[in-house]
């Protein structure tokens, strides 16, 4: 696996033909042979990894901080997957290993209910919990201070770095950059782009939703006591079952805007960005980025190709994306 080198832009990624189709990238990005290799890249690296469970005020959240040993740190770097993705997720692994390299420590978060932590917390995750996922920042930094610290994320992820990035200044939280990829924008075009796309995208969050909804109704019965017709539910209706009785939203379209960040919501942003986007990616629409109002220090790159958070370069399985995140902190970093 090479380690980032040089200015890396979108104009950089040139997979081979038979990798610039959007389903072949989405597909194997998040295949188990990638899965499998981010494991092995990462144990192979030999970093030392210490599992943290973080107070993040109504709820407790788990992560892993990663750290070369006997090396000294360039700062701090929080890692957010992506929608039923967990710390162990290929592109974490393989995100670190590229921070590893440069020089970064690296803590990766678990979102509540991800990442077999299910029994942490009795309420269900959704896409507006934000503020525990800002709490959680501002307690990893303090417990290891004195560091530049950036955040990154995919997808879902991408979308909660973004939110984070835009609340740090009030709480306290000093971020040197934010790195997002393939940012959920308007979750409303999001959900309609998956209803009137390929069938195996809706399949795919469908399916590892319900398992986790079972889940979590096997560890608090009491509390999540629905039946298997709810889980049977398609991906809208499940989302609205979920918004009506598990939020104060009421609404799916309020559900949607709370944690929409398209238009101008991100041109009030301090903290300097970088986004990285596909322009065929099958999951998220391409046409909101280019409505975006994003302020001076925010940089936004669309690659012709890349999926659905693929951006892979060859059969090797190694990713631009995670090449490109590293390279945008290292710079931030000085």
């Amino acid at each position: 696996m090479a380690m980032v080198q040089g200015m890396l832009t979108a104009a950089d990624y040139r997979p081979p033909r038979w990798l610039r189709n959007a389903h072949v990238q989405s597909a194997l990005g998040s295949s188990s042979l990638r899965r499998r290799y981010g494991e092995r890249s990462l144990a192979e690296l030999g970093a030392v990894s210490t599992e943290h469970l973080i107070d993040a005020g109504d709820a407790r959240l788990h992560g892993l901080h990663s750290a070369m040993p006997d090396r000294e740190s360039r700062g701090l770097v929080l890692l957010l997957h992506g929608w039923e993705g967990s710390v162990d997720s290929s592109y974490m692994r393989l995100t670190a290993v590229q921070l590893l390299k440069a020089g970064f420590e690296v803590f990766r978060l678990n979102f509540r209910d991800h990442g077999n932590t299910h029994h942490l917390n009795e309420g269900l995750f959704h896409s507006n919990r934000i503020d525990e996922v800002v709490r959680a920042a501002v307690e990893v930094s303090r417990r290891f201070p004195d560091r530049p610290m950036a955040v990154a994320g995919y997808s879902l992820g991408g979308n909660f770095a973004l939110r984070l990035a835009l609340r740090a200044p009030a709480a306290g939280l000093d971020l040197v950059h934010v790195a997002s990829v393939c940012p959920v924008l308007d979750p409303a075009r999001t959900m309609e782009s998956m209803e009137n796309g390929l069938p195996l995208y809706l399949w795919y969050f469908e399916r590892k939703w319900r398992d986790s909804l079972a889940r979590k109704r096997e560890l608090f019965p009491q509390v999540h006591a629905f039946d298997d017709q709810v889980l049977g539910l398609r991906m809208r209706p499940l989302t609205q079952w979920m918004v009506e009785r598990h939020t104060d939203f009421g609404t799916l379209e309020r559900y949607f805007d709370g944690y929409s960040i398209a238009g101008d919501r991100l041109s009030a942003l301090q903290v300097p960005a970088s986004i990285l986007m596909a322009q065929d990616d099958p999951v998220i629409p391409v046409d909101g980025f280019h409505a975006l109002t994003l302020p001076r220090n925010a940089q936004l790159e669309i690659a012709p190709w890349g999926g659905h958070c693929g951006f892979l370069e060859s059969a090797s399985l190694d990713g631009f994306a995670e090449r490109w995140i590293a390279q945008r902190i290292l710079d931030a970093a000085g």
